[in-house]
C-alpha cells in the first residue's frame, strides 16, 4: 500500500472553501478557528490539517443568515496580524446591540479576519458612534483585544477629535472637568451630573466665525457621549447634534482624527484620519 504524501495533502480550510465556494478562505479560516468544522466526527481547530481520502468534513455555518448582511469596503490605515486600524465612514454602526441585524457594521466587516472569536462584537475594541467618522482600531485576536481593552481602561491611548460648534468657546482653551451621568428623563442622552462619572475634556479652538468655531477635543476618560455632553452643557453643541440641541445640518460634525497608542508588538504608533472637508466647508 502507497504510503500517503503529506505534504501535497489538501488543507482543511481548502476543502471547507471547496465543499462551499460561497465562502473566502479566509473566513472558512476563522470557522475552523471557531470550532464549526468537524472531521469525522471531530472537532478541528487547525487550518492547515492535512486531508486525507474519504474523510468527511462537516461544517456548522448559516449561509442564508450571512447572505443577508451586505459586504462593505473601508479604508484600512494600518494592518498587522494583531490588529486592524480604519477609517470609519459617516452613517456606519460600530456593532449591532441584541438581535440579529442584516445591517453591515464595522464587525460584520472584521469577521472575517478574526481569529477564535465570535460575536456580534467580536474583535471591538472601543466604538465610534454612527453619526461619527473616523479612525478606529479593531483586534484580530483574543490576546490583542485583551493587550488594547487594556491600553484604554489604563487610559494610555491618546484620542483627538475635531468637531464644529454652535458659538466660541471662552476661554478658547481649557480642560473641562465635570462627571458624567444617563439623563433619567431620557433614558437615550447622558448630562453632566453630581452622580456620574468623572469625565474629563481638553478642548482648543483652532477656527472661528460669527456662527460657528472648528475645536480640537482630546478626551482623557471615555465617557459615552462625552465629548457631545460637555460641550452641549456649555451652550456651545455640536453641528448637527439634534439629541443635544445642536443646530441641524447634514451630518454630525464630530470626527476622530487622530489615535496615540501601543499595538499588541508593543511598538507605540500614531494614526491619523484627515479632517472631512465638509467641516471646513461650514465655517
Amino acid at each position: 500500500m502507497a504510503n500517503l504524501d503529506i505534504s501535497r495533502a489538501q488543507r482543511l480550510d481548502q476543502r471547507v472553501v471547496e465543499q462551499d465556494p460561497t465562502l473566502t478562505r479566509s473566513f472558512a479560516s476563522k470557522l475552523i478557528d471557531d470550532g464549526k468544522v468537524t472531521v469525522n466526527g471531530e472537532v478541528v481547530t487547525k487550518s492547515g490539517y492535512k486531508m486525507r481520502d474519504g474523510d468527511d468534513v462537516v461544517v456548522e455555518h448559516d449561509a442564508e443568515l450571512f447572505l443577508q448582511i451586505p459586504e462593505i469596503d473601508l479604508k484600512v490605515l494600518y494592518e498587522d496580524d494583531d490588529c486592524v486600524v480604519i477609517e470609519k465612514p459617516l452613517g456606519l454602526l460600530t456593532h449591532s446591540k441584541g438581535a440579529f441585524n442584516p445591517e453591515a457594521t464595522v464587525a460584520t466587516w472584521l469577521r472575517g479576519r478574526l481569529r477564535s472569536m465570535e460575536g456580534e462584537r467580536a474583535g471591538i475594541v472601543h466604538r465610534l458612534d454612527r453619526a461619527t467618522s473616523g479612525v478606529m482600531i479593531c483586534a484580530k485576536t483574543p490576546e490583542a483585544h485583551a493587550w488594547l481593552q487594556k491600553q484604554f481602561s489604563q487610559r494610555r491611548v491618546k484620542k483627538t477629535y475635531a468637531a464644529v460648534i454652535n458659538g466660541t468657546l471662552d476661554p478658547e482653551e481649557a480642560v473641562i472637568d465635570m462627571p458624567i451621568e444617563r439623563n433619567p428623563k431620557m433614558p437615550q442622552t447622558f448630562r453632566v451630573g453630581i452622580n456620574g462619572k468623572a469625565a474629563n475634556t481638553h478642548y482648543k479652538v483652532l477656527e472661528s466665525t460669527d456662527k460657528h468655531s472648528l475645536v480640537e477635543l482630546k478626551p482623557e476618560t471615555g465617557r459615552t457621549h462625552q465629548l457631545r455632553v460637555h460641550l452641549a452643557h456649555f451652550k456651545h453643541p455640536i453641528v448637527g447634534d439634534t439629541l443635544y440641541k445642536g443646530a441641524k445640518a447634514d451630518r454630525l460634525y464630530l470626527h476622530a482624527l487622530e489615535l496615540e497608542l501601543t499595538l499588541p508588538s508593543r511598538e507605540r504608533k500614531v494614526f491619523n484620519s484627515p479632517l472631512p472637508g465638509s467641516f471646513k466647508e461650514i465655517l
